[in-house]
């Protein structure tokens, strides 16, 4: 199906119901694009919970994230100022990443996801197990 033929839906302000400012609106659509893929989400929780913590530990915290997607994803949130990089001057050479006052606001945005996912995991598996009884 050709997307193009469709016009990128409007957002409207979630109190008001005014149309967003176009500047605004990207920036949610690029948000929620990044912040939904799942990389962003788990690094996010790792240093939210962790601290500042080393290159090598954030991907074993995260688990089944390539060194390639780890690094761009680090990369994208610090370009975001979701994350400051700190390299101290030793060898090995020694990374660090932390969450900035914006990322931790972010971070407690979506954590309404994970309380919602907690509250409501019991109905969702019943209703996906329903749904599929039906098949």
């Amino acid at each position: 199906m050709d997307m193009t033929a469709y016009p990128p839906a409007r957002i409207s302000h979630p109190e008001t119901g005014e149309v967003a400012d176009p500047r605004v609106e990207a920036l949610v659509n690029e948000v929620i694009g990044r912040v939904a893929d799942k990389w962003t989400m788990l690094i996010l929780e790792v240093l939210a919970e962790h601290g500042e913590t080393r290159f090598t530990r954030v991907g074993e915290l995260v688990g089944g994230i390539s060194q390639k997607m780890l690094t761009q994803t680090l990369r994208q949130m610090e370009r975001d100022g979701l994350v400051v990089r700190t390299v101290h001057p030793v060898i090995p050479p020694k990374v660090e990443y932390r969450l900035t006052d914006l990322g931790f606001t972010l971070a407690e945005a979506f954590c309404g996801v994970w309380t919602w996912a907690e509250a409501n995991i019991d109905r969702i598996e019943a209703a996906r197990a329903a749904f599929d009884a039906r098949k």
